[in-house]
């Protein structure tokens, strides 16, 4: 294990000069900023105001009250919609006009003839002819006010009014209670950032593992197709190289984490993104903790059972042609891992997650679906983390031993019973 550390260091930077790890990073890392923006340049490409409302004309008329009341009407705080409406004194003003032709004005508003004690119709013209929905929702909401003093006569206040309008809220509350990661019950639900933290987590990780195990499986396999194992196992011992390679990839796969974190948070950190949160209802503040402590900890544990495995199958390929049909088998359980958790997000509390959250192959994944947006104890955790654990332990002896007898194997790919009858002459 002498040669253990410069293993390590030429591994890592070996990897991380790669065309490979740098297109797919910067690939990542395109896509999140893209996806990201895409708003902002959705709003400059619509040529919206600095102010963000949509500008609307109202044509008054001398002795209707409509239009005076429909432009003291106030929206609710809580009103996504913004909408600015305009007086003018007729449809050939010249400033309205002015403001249709370039765009400013997204239309404006005239009214008919009252056939009774309400609002008479009303009708908006534009030079699309048509009335987007966020805008019509708007101002049905306002002419309903309207309607709704006119027929009153006076005998509401403005705020009665708004009261009568004003939607009632209903909260919600888990009946019964279960046990929680801090050991105690969750009355709610979970908060919405820790669901995006969560799925975010899932693909993340899911990424990050199949990438740098299949980086492993392939190095070890291109230096044993090219005959350079033979002089390596003269320098270092097997024991050396597998483990030498696996804590290498590893520090790639931290390295590749990183800079996309970095790129998330330096496109939340721009201007015009300031309020993205907020705009999706996400409060920083409300985000459990633990989804990051414990995920970090699920991330290394699955890692290192993953990379054992895939080190462990490229030892027994002598061709690179071949390496995907034997690595299949380790795909699938990777495969089985991510999509247990993601398409449960909603309920993560099913038989099926919690049975996964404690099978070793798929409990990296899982477990962090229960502790992040879950019902889950301490000691499941535990216990989960425990059988990991000793999983890796014991898959790391198996792996070791296929890995020192399997580089030196070349030919057609040994059998199961050949491997076997070659691990029994060594001893680890």
């Amino acid at each position: 294990m002498n040669k253990l550390g410069p293993i390590i260091a030429f591994t890592f930077k070996n990897k991380a000069r790669t065309k490979s790890f740098t297109i797919t990073t910067l690939i990542i890392v395109l896509l999140i900023t893209i996806g990201m923006n895409i708003p902002y340049f959705i709003d400059k490409f619509n040529g919206d105001d600095e102010a963000g409302a949509a500008r609307i004309g109202v044509v008054t008329e001398a002795g209707n009250p409509v239009s005076e009341l429909l432009l003291a009407y106030t929206a609710p705080e809580d009103s996504e919609t913004q909408v600015t409406l305009e007086s003018y004194a007729s449809a050939e003003d010249a400033a309205l006009q002015k403001g249709l032709k370039e765009g400013d004005i997204k239309g404006y508003l005239t009214f008919g003839t009252a056939a009774g004690g309400g609002v008479p119709p009303v009708t908006y013209h534009s030079n699309k002819g048509e009335l987007d929905g966020d805008i019509q929702s708007y101002l049905q909401a306002a002419l309903q006010q309207v309607n709704t003093q006119l027929i009153t006569e006076g005998k509401l206040t403005q705020q009665e009014v708004s009261a009568i309008f004003t939607p009632v809220t209903i909260a919600t509350q888990q009946i019964g209670g279960g046990s929680g990661t801090d050991g105690g019950g969750q009355d709610e639900s979970a908060p919405t950032i820790n669901y995006v933290i969560v799925y975010v987590l899932l693909m993340l990780f899911f990424l990050s593992i199949m990438l740098t195990g299949n980086m492993i499986a392939a190095e070890v396999t291109a230096e044993k197709s090219s005959r350079i194992m033979e002089i390596l196992i003269t320098s270092a011992s097997p024991l050396s190289q597998m483990f030498g390679k696996v804590l290498g990839v590893f520090l790639v796969g931290l390295l590749q984490i990183a800079i996309i974190a970095a790129s998330i948070a330096a496109n939340l950190l721009l201007p015009y993104n300031s309020g993205i949160l907020t705009d999706f209802d996400l409060d920083l503040s409300q985000l459990n903790v633990g989804i990051l402590v414990y995920g970090l900890i699920l991330y290394i544990l699955g890692f290192f059972l993953y990379a054992l495995m895939y080190a462990a199958v490229g030892s027994i390929v002598s061709r690179t042609e071949e390496l995907g049909q034997a690595s299949m088998p380790v795909m699938m359980l990777g495969f089985v891992n991510y999509y247990i958790p993601t398409f449960s997000v909603s309920a993560p509390d099913t038989l099926l997650v919690k049975i996964a959250s404690f099978v070793p192959f798929t409990s990296p994944l899982s477990m962090l679906l229960r502790i992040g947006v879950g019902d889950v104890a301490v000691w499941e955790i535990a216990v989960s983390l425990v059988i990991l654990l000793v999983t890796i332990f014991l898959l790391g002896w198996l792996a070791a031993k296929i890995y020192r007898t399997g580089v030196l194997m070349y030919g057609k790919r040994p059998s199961i019973k050949e491997i076997r009858k070659a691990m029994k002459a060594y001893k680890i």
